[in-house]
């Protein structure tokens, strides 16, 4: 039990590796063993390629026979981009197949093990099952609600500001923490902000490391306020929509239009509509996104229940002030039984600041 549990790892260590690359796809991780030996390895790289079965299958060649596979994420049964891992997996003539956790997409559910058991194939399931599903929370989030996962990310002080009342913000946390949210950028498929940071900060909302792919700028605009000439919309770093509610500005709206910017119109009335934003980005095969924006913005999500997990900053200062913006604003719980309280959370250090990570679901 002991080695299973560490090919596992090693399995889920890598599949971990390709997060932010294989998107609207689950991270996939897979090791194959022969008497002890490690004979195959592979992780799913990106979208459209070999599965992480099939690296370690290449790999292992004629020592798959008989061989233990090690797979995070059970393999799937249906002819997309690539042709099913359970027909290889079959033909390879492998014992055993440990699995991490099952596949809730309805085109595998479970039609991967009962494939393998009818072949004749061991299959053991559940070997670390928790740290599996928590790898793959926003594929499996996409599947089960059709939205894509969301991130809430923010930078506070001990008191709880993002700025001071003369709303500056730069910067709150020291360098480790904001080189941590290029990490949570590059991960993401979208980042998505309210257009007083874009008027506030003139925010680009990129990843530095122009060789990764760059996430979509997703700009909350209720009336179309945004400047013509912001960075989000001339920098031309990566693709931009601009979210509106059915109260824009007509002559701004047709500005934006004949410029070639993307304006998405939701049926919000005086606020743009979130999970009109969330359901556009889904068809856009969006699976996850990281919201970045003030306290307006995050309380709208969070009051909306759209926040499936936040990760808070916490740097060591105190910049007080009854007027200085908040973490959370909006109306806010009456009592202290609303209060939205988290179902799990972690806390690291990176630098001198604090990093919470809250999970809600």
């Amino acid at each position: 039990m002991k080695d299973d549990v560490f090919y596992m790892k090693l399995a889920i260590a890598n599949a971990k590796a390709m997060k932010g690359q294989t998107s609207p796809n689950p991270l996939v991780g897979a090791v194959l063993v022969q008497n002890g030996d490690i004979v195959g390895i592979g992780a799913h790289l990106k979208a459209g390629g070999p599965h992480a079965e099939i690296h370690a299958l290449q790999m292992a060649g004629e020592k798959a026979k008989g061989a233990d596979m090690y797979v995070t994420l059970e393999p799937c049964t249906h002819h997309g981009k690539t042709g099913p891992c359970t027909e290889a997996l079959i033909k390879s003539g492998v014992k055993r197949v440990f699995i991490a956790t099952k596949d809730p997409n309805p085109l595998v559910a479970g039609k991967g093990i009962s494939l393998l058991k009818q072949a004749g194939i061991e299959v053991e399931e559940g070997l670390c099952k928790k740290e599996a599903d928590r790898l793959n929370k926003p594929f499996f989030h996409l599947i089960q609600s059709d939205i894509p996962y969301v991130i809430l990310k923010s930078a506070i002080s001990i008191d709880g500001k993002i700025a001071t009342a003369q709303k500056e913000s730069k910067w709150i946390t020291g360098k480790e923490a904001r080189e941590d949210v290029q990490r949570l950028r590059q991960e993401a498929d979208a980042v998505i902000t309210g257009v007083e940071t874009i008027i506030q900060d003139d925010a680009s909302l990129i990843v530095k490391d122009k060789l990764v792919a760059q996430p979509i700028r997703v700009i909350l605009d209720s009336t179309l306020r945004i400047p013509l000439q912001s960075k989000c919309l001339t920098d031309h770093m990566a693709e931009t929509i601009i979210c509106t509610s059915r109260t824009y500005d007509e002559k701004k709206y047709h500005q934006l239009v004949q410029k070639g910017y993307q304006v998405f119109v939701t049926n919000g009335v005086h606020r743009t509509d979130l999970y009109e934003v969330l359901k556009m980005l889904k068809e856009r095969s969006i699976m996850s996104v990281l919201v970045e924006a003030g306290g307006s913005v995050s309380a709208s999500f969070l009051e909306a229940s759209l926040v499936n997990e936040a990760v808070i900053f916490m740097a060591p200062i105190l910049i007080g002030g009854k007027d200085a913006p908040t973490l959370f604003e909006g109306e806010g719980v009456k009592k202290l039984k609303e209060a939205i309280t988290p179902v799990e959370i972690e806390y690291s250090m990176v630098g001198k600041d604090l990093k919470m990570t809250m999970r809600f679901d």
